[in-house]
């Protein structure tokens, strides 16, 4: 038991000492303020713990006190010469301090004034700070206060809103000051300015969009064109080009100051003007495809600008309005185009324009605007680009004319044969047969005029592209077009060509043959513009080419030019006559000018060959009728008083070769005697005369078997009258007064039952 006890008091020993030697740590270690807590640990542990702690309290000190006197002897010798240095410069220092004191005197005294500025510059700059701030709030609160801080309209969202909260809020929680009685007067005029100033904001957006519609159309009319479409990088909207924030703005403002519907009105009314500015053209606009692409990039910019308008404000312009202006716009430019397309003369301008009016008329469309009058605008473009084409074609066949040889077209071999039939279709068996070199019936102008036909078809075709018309309607087009081409412009030509003083009497043998040639062409034409069209001629509405009139009425023309110019001719062989009318005997053979004219009539036909033959046997015919007529007429004119007979012997041996030249049958295809009848008239009356058969002319006469039946009383008095008695002395009468005056008074008897006659017809008449 006492171990026990004695090893418990050990233990608890052994745990004081540990106890104590961690206080003395905590003194050591520990701020002076926290050591209370720390010794009072002592006094509260077993009893007597202080006594020992105490103990072991001074038995530290004791060994602090011997390290202490340690330390100090072992730096006892560097304190002396330290403390013997320091007396060494106790005199610098002292003599220091003087000069240290007395430069800190007198820097006290310079930096007294310096101070003095420098409480004057913080004071100030406190003040700046101040008014800075105060301003700044103060803008929050009254925007607009200096009209140079509300250029930036971005500021008046909020400056409205404040000015709203200072005169509902808190101008009147503190009206009782004199400085909120001039802020709730200065708000209304604020916001004025603030309208003004936006109001000029917007009228330099509408300035600057009135510049820019070229551009913005420009870009809207590339995207539609489907060329452009393909290369786009990317879409632009009008929003891209243009910045639309001041009308929002000025929007927003006069909305929420309740004056929208001023906004409204304003915006309209200048939308308005510019409209009627845009829509006017410039004089010379139709000269250059850049003046009508101009015209229609600002038409399409405004309109552009107004869709986005109508579609990015709740009502600034309406649908309505919006119609308006188109429908007023649309009028203006179909009259405008109406005009100065009438001006274009160049195909390739209209045709130009006519591209421009469907990327424009397209480009609005998807906009929304109805385009359905400028399509039907296209039909007149297309009247004119017609008109266009038919002037520029007739030019063409003019050149073509004029440089034709009007001889048949040679060729020397294959190769120059299938050049000729692979610009016209020409099919001959008889003279594909014949060896070369050999000759085609036309001339070089009827397969220039065929391919130049084609090429009209061609640029007619361009005009179609792109005008969403189904192949029907093109293909009708295409037809009428042709139509007007062969019917008008080549007509046209051709009859003017006929009457042209250098085309000869081969020239228009030529034509006939290049028409009828032209004539058979015409159906491969017609194929021509199936295959482009892929419309069968067969279908109900197609229209037919009937240029074939054309190629008819050309050839009647020139038909008739011949028969014109056989008869002038032979008016000139004629007027080379010079017969000897008192002479008293022929000379036995015919005239030398009427044997010139009938040699010249057989040279003429045998050119006629080629012609189809009712043609060459009415030229035939008609010119010996004309012969005849000529002939009587030279009898029978009044300026000729005297004939003798020998005059009309000779007369008789020049009709006589005319009846031999009629009955060589000149022109093949006469049946017996047809063309010598062209001289009956002439034949009988001279036989009247040769034979002075009186008796049976008078007794016969009336009779359908008469031998004198196309002799007219009128005609054979007017002769005979010629060759009475006039008491001359070369009259052929004279002998018979000596030999015979019996004979006279017989024709006196003749001439009075002549007239006897010639009177009864005119009565009976």
């Amino acid at each position: 038991m006492e171990t026990v006890l004695a090893n418990m008091a050990e233990s608890e020993s052994l745990e004081t000492v540990t106890e104590h030697e961690r206080i003395l740590q905590e003194i050591e270690s520990t701020d002076t303020a926290c050591v209370g807590p720390t010794l009072r640990s002592v006094y509260d542990d077993q009893p007597n713990a202080h006594k020992r702690f105490m103990e072991k309290l001074d038995a530290r000190i004791r060994n602090h006190d011997r390290e202490i006197e340690k330390m100090c002897n072992f730096h006892h010798q560097g304190f002396v010469d330290a403390i013997t240095e320091l007396l060494k410069v106790r005199a610098d220092a002292e003599k220091l301090m003087g000069q240290v004191s007395d430069t800190n005197r007198r820097l006290q005294d310079a930096g007294r004034e310096v101070t003095a500025q420098t409480e004057e510059v913080i004071r100030c700059r406190i003040q700046q700070r101040n008014m800075a701030t105060t301003v700044e709030k103060l803008q929050l609160c009254i925007p607009g206060e200096t009209p140079h801080l509300c250029k930036n309209l971005s500021v008046y969202y909020s400056a409205l809103k404040t000015m709203e909260q200072l005169e509902n809020i808190y101008i009147p929680r503190v009206s009782q000051y004199r400085f909120c009685q001039i802020m709730a007067e200065t708000l209304p005029k604020l916001r004025e300015e603030i309208k003004e100033i936006s109001m000029s904001d917007l009228k330099d957006f509408l300035e600057s969009i009135r510049k820019h519609s070229d551009k913005i159309g420009e870009t809207a009319m590339r995207q539609i064109s489907s060329e452009n479409i393909i290369n786009l990088v990317e879409v632009l909207t009008a929003q891209d080009l243009v910045d639309f924030s001041p009308v929002y703005r000025c929007l927003h403002i006069y909305t929420v100051l309740g004056d929208r519907e001023t906004f409204e009105n304003y915006y309209r009314k200048q939308r308005k003007k510019q409209a009627r500015l845009v829509l006017q053209p410039q004089s010379n606009m139709h000269e250059t495809v850049e003046g009508y692409r101009k015209y229609f990039n600002q038409i399409v910019g405004f309109f552009v600008v107004e869709d986005h308008i109508l579609h990015a404000t709740q009502g600034l312009v309406t649908r309505a309005f919006t119609d308006e202006l188109w429908n007023m716009a649309l009028s203006k430019i179909i009259a405008v185009l109406r005009t100065h397309s009438s001006y274009c003369s160049d195909p390739d301008l209209v045709l130009e324009l006519k591209n421009l009016i469907v990327i424009f008329a397209d480009t609005l469309q998807g906009y929304g605007f109805p385009v359905n009058r400028l399509f039907d605008l296209l039909f007149e473009v297309r009247d004119q680009y017609n008109e266009t084409l038919l002037k520029k074609w007739a030019l063409v066949f003019r050149d073509i004319f004029e440089q034709d040889n009007y001889s048949p077209i040679p060729v020397e071999n294959e190769e120059e044969y299938k050049a000729v039939v692979s610009r016209f279709p020409f099919h001959d068996a008889e003279i594909e047969k014949q060896q070369f070199p050999k000759k085609l019936p036309m001339s070089q102008s009827v397969p220039q005029i065929y391919s130049q036909v084609k090429e009209f078809i061609y640029a007619s075709l361009k005009f179609s592209e792109s005008l969403h018309r189904s192949s029907t309607e093109i293909d009708d087009m295409l037809r009428k077009s042709t139509n007007l081409l062969l019917t008008r412009t080549l007509s046209s030509c051709l009859q003017n060509l006929i009457k042209k003083p250098h085309i000869g009497l081969t020239e228009l043998v030529q034509i006939i043959i290049n028409t009828t040639h032209l004539e058979y062409a015409c159906k491969y034409l017609e194929d021509f513009i199936t295959n482009i069209t892929n419309v069968s001629p067969e279908t109900v509405h197609t229209t037919r080419l009937y240029g074939l009139s054309t190629f008819k009425d050309a050839r009647h023309a020139a038909e008739g030019e011949i028969y014109t110019k056989l008869n002038q001719k032979i008016d000139e062989f004629i007027q080379l006559a010079d017969y000897e009318w008192g002479m008293a005997e022929s000379d036995g053979r015919a005239s030398g000018y009427l044997m010139d004219l009938i040699n010249f009539l057989r040279s003429t036909f045998q050119v006629f060959t080629h012609l189809p033959g009712k043609v060459a046997q009415t030229a035939c015919m008609s010119a010996c009728k004309h012969l005849a007529t000529s002939l009587m007429q030279m009898l029978l004119d009044t300026e000729l008083k005297q004939i003798s007979m020998g005059a009309i012997q000779q007369f008789n041996l020049d009709v006589i070769q005319c009846e031999l030249f009629a009955s060589s049958e000149p022109v093949p295809g006469f049946q017996g005697d047809t063309l010598q009848l062209a001289f009956i008239d002439l034949r009988q009356l001279l036989d009247l005369f040769m034979v002075w058969d009186w008796s049976t002319y008078l007794a016969d006469y009336g009779q359908p078997t008469s031998k004198y039946l196309r002799v007219n009383p009128s005609t054979a008095l007017a002769l005979l009258e010629k060759m009475k008695d006039t008491s001359k002395k070369n009259n052929i009468f004279s002998q018979f007064r000596k030999n015979d005056r019996d004979k006279q008074k017989l024709i006196e008897t003749v001439v009075k039952q002549l007239r006897s006659l010639v009177n009864g017809m005119s009565q009976h008449s």
